[in-house]
């Protein structure tokens, strides 16, 4: 049997496991039917080593259960930046890592075969070649090195621009403590920060969405498809049925949720025709593929086509291409603030005094659904509700009437 580890290979697995504890949570260990009790086990052992201070245990009937309980507003960084930094590695991996860094510290431009007789010279380490090229490359793609040619040969340089220009404008720190806690894909201002021996005593955010950070890896893919214009390859799974799925479509836009934070890719499926919008929790991998020849087109679609959203959703419970929900409000002389909330909050919606105290607000849509927990808010003064989807307004009768009941109230006052 293999030892414990702490670090891991694979982060989508543990992003699915922080997730369930940090944003389902409350699950004892038998409610964890799709993983082994020992794979739970060693996930649950590795949040707790990682999280330690934000992990609570509940003990119920049937076992105890873990969650994660985060107050975002008390904390000067995003505790969950801890997980991007638990890759395991070989011991080839450690060494070559430090050696090399070092032995270009004084910004000498050497090639492999001049690195690798030097690590065996200088260090008395012995490394194949072809072992020492990767890693250069793969330092060199993450902007740890430069490569260029001199003469016929390739030589490597250490690329520390980034740190003595930071290093020269002291005042990049506060930004980077600031990007830490509010920016899209903060783990780099935390990085950064890490490695300045500077830390945030500066900014908290009263309301911020920390679970999103495990995202970014899927957001800097699909970023990467839009900045190039490609295609890409989605592996999805649903959040509700907890099946997989795979979809070819084309990146067009991020949207997010100013609620809740939530993030969603706007695509374009070429197989549908359609616009599409997918949560990001749910994408499970992307993979890159072939250009778009048809990209800026489908932007200018996309474009013509938000004023109709009015949340993410592209088609109606109906299918019809754009519905139309109409409301009538009675509102009184004194409430002239909720004519004003209509119009602030309607999106782009119409708003008309039809009568004395009477007002009616229209909207076109694809999908009136997103709109309904908004017009449930208006409870008591709508006077009529009418949608081109049938569906919507039956159900929203079919409530109120259910709502009489539960209070007993007669519908005809």
């Amino acid at each position: 049997m293999s030892d414990f580890q702490e670090l891991i290979r694979s982060f989508p697995k543990t992003r699915e496991y922080v997730r369930d504890f940090f944003v389902y949570g409350f699950k004892t260990r038998n409610e964890f039917k799709d993983k082994s009790p020992r794979t739970y086990d060693n996930e649950r052992r590795r949040l707790e080593s990682w999280l330690s201070p934000y992990v609570r245990k509940d003990y119920v009937s049937n076992g105890s259960n873990i969650s994660l309980a985060i107050d975002s507003n008390l904390l000067d960084t995003n505790p969950l930046f801890q997980v991007w930094k638990t890759k395991s590695f070989t011991d080839n991996d450690i060494v070559l890592h430090f050696l090399i860094l070092d032995m270009l510290q004084d910004g000498k431009k050497l090639t492999v075969e001049e690195i690798t007789d030097l690590l065996l010279a200088e260090y008395e380490t012995l490394f194949d070649i072809q072992t020492v090229r990767r890693k250069c490359n793969a330092y060199e793609k993450e902007g740890l090195l430069n490569k260029e040619k001199a003469g016929k040969t390739l030589v490597f340089s250490l690329d520390n621009s980034l740190a003595v220009w930071m290093k020269l404008n002291e005042n990049i720190l506060d930004a980077l403590a600031f990007y830490q806690m509010a920016g899209i894909l903060g783990i780099i201002g935390n990085e950064l920060s890490g490695q300045l021996d500077f830390q945030n005593q500066t900014f908290r955010v009263k309301h911020s969405f920390f679970v999103h950070t495990l995202e970014d890896e899927i957001l800097l893919s699909l970023l990467e498809a839009m900045n190039q214009q490609l295609h890409a390859f989605l592996t999805l799974k649903s959040s509700k049925r907890n099946m997989e799925s795979a979809v070819t479509c084309v990146p067009l836009q991020i949207f997010v949720s100013s609620r809740s934070g939530r993030r969603f890719l706007c695509a374009y499926i070429e197989k549908t025709k359609r616009f599409t919008c997918f949560r990001l929790d749910t994408i499970k991998s992307v993979m890159l593929r072939e250009p778009s020849e048809e990209y800026e087109e489908l932007q200018e679609k996309l474009d013509k086509n938000r004023q109709y959203l009015w949340g993410v959703s592209f088609q109606g419970p109906e299918r019809h291409h754009l519905d139309t929900l109409t409301m009538t409000l009675q509102i009184l002389p004194e409430e002239h603030y909720i004519a004003e909330r209509l119009q602030r909050e309607g999106r782009g919606g119409t708003v008309t005094q039809i009568g004395k105290d009477v007002y009616q607000y229209q909207k076109e849509t694809f999908d009136c659904n997103e709109m309904m927990p908004w017009v449930r808010t208006f409870t008591g003064r709508i006077l009529s509700l009418k949608c081109t989807a049938k569906s919507i307004e039956k159900r929203f009768y079919q409530d109120l009437h259910t709502m009489y009941q539960i209070y007993q109230i007669e519908e005809n006052t």
